[in-house]
């Protein structure tokens, strides 16, 4: 009976951790700029529990990144 409640506990563990627990790296996330501005945008909203966390670390490097290779504009003067 421990063995098995044990097991069903596991079982609905497991179910908590999915695609929203990934952590992308600098590069997936330069690649992908939905996925990219949808989790800048998340820990913007929330960064006292998001700001340090790997996927909004690895966001903020990438669009840095995404910032500097795009040619500056001219400001016309």
């Amino acid at each position: 009976m421990k063995h098995l409640l044990l097991g069903f506990a596991a079982l609905a563990l497991s179910g908590c951790f999915g695609e929203e627990d990934r952590i992308y790296t600098v590069d997936e996330l330069m690649a992908d700029e939905a996925l990219l501005a949808k989790i800048i945008s998340e820990c913007r909203n929330n960064p006292g529990a998001l700001r340090q966390t790997p996927n909004c670390q690895n966001a903020e490097a990438a669009e840095w990144r995404i910032r500097l290779r795009l040619p500056r504009k001219s400001s016309g003067g």
